[in-house]
C-alpha cells in the first residue's frame, strides 16, 4: 500500500472512529427519546448539505485528472441525496414522508459506499492531489454521514410502527 493510500485510509478510519463515538455518546442519546419526526429532522438537515459533493466536478477544487467514474457518481449521488433529504423534511409527519426517509437513507448509504468502492477501484486515494480541496469530504464528512445514516436506520427501525400509526391517525 502506498503512503498516500495509507494516509487516506487512516484518515477515513479515524473519522469513522471519532464520529462513531460522537454519534453513540452524544447524538443518539439526544435523539432516541424524541418523537419520530423530531429525531429525524436534524439528521435530514445535515444531509441536505450533501450538495457540497458537487465539488467533485468543479475544476480547480479537484484535479482535472480526477476520474469521471468517481467524480460524477459521487457528485450527483450526493445532490440526489440532498434533494431526497429536503423532500423528506417537507413530508416528515406523513406516511409518504416516512417512506421517503427510508428511500433517502438507502439511496444515501448506497451512494457513499459506492463512492468508496469507485475511489478504491480507480485509485483515487493513491494519487496525491486528485481530490484537491475536496479531500476533506471523504475523510471528515463521509464518516459523519455514514454514522448519521446508521442513526436514521436506528430511528426508523425503533419508531417505524409508531410512526406509521401516527401518520394513519393524522398526527
Amino acid at each position: 500500500m502506498t503512503q498516500p493510500q495509507l494516509a487516506f485510509d487512516l484518515s477515513v478510519l479515524m473519522g469513522l472512529i471519532v464520529w462513531g463515538m460522537i454519534g453513540a455518546r452524544d447524538i443518539w442519546p439526544a435523539l432516541r427519546s424524541r418523537p419520530h419526526a423530531d429525531a429525524l429532522r436534524p439528521l435530514l438537515l445535515l444531509h441536505a448539505f450533501r450538495f457540497v459533493g458537487l465539488a467533485f466536478v468543479v475544476p480547480g477544487v479537484v484535479s482535472p485528472a480526477l476520474p469521471d467514474g468517481f467524480a460524477r457518481p459521487a457528485a450527483y449521488g450526493d445532490l440526489a441525496t440532498s434533494i431526497l433529504a429536503l423532500l423528506s423534511i417537507a413530508l416528515l409527519r406523513t406516511r409518504p414522508g416516512t417512506i421517503l426517509v427510508w428511500v433517502f437513507n438507502i439511496v444515501g448509504s448506497v451512494d457513499l459506499l459506492n463512492a468508496f468502492y469507485q475511489a478504491d477501484r480507480l485509485g483515487v486515494g493513491t494519487t496525491p492531489g486528485l481530490q484537491g480541496a475536496a479531500y476533506f469530504i471523504p475523510t471528515v464528512l463521509v464518516p459523519l454521514l455514514l454514522v448519521t445514516h446508521a442513526l436514521v436506520f436506528g430511528i426508523l427501525l425503533r419508531t417505524g410502527a409508531a410512526a406509521g400509526e401516527a401518520a394513519k391517525s393524522g398526527s
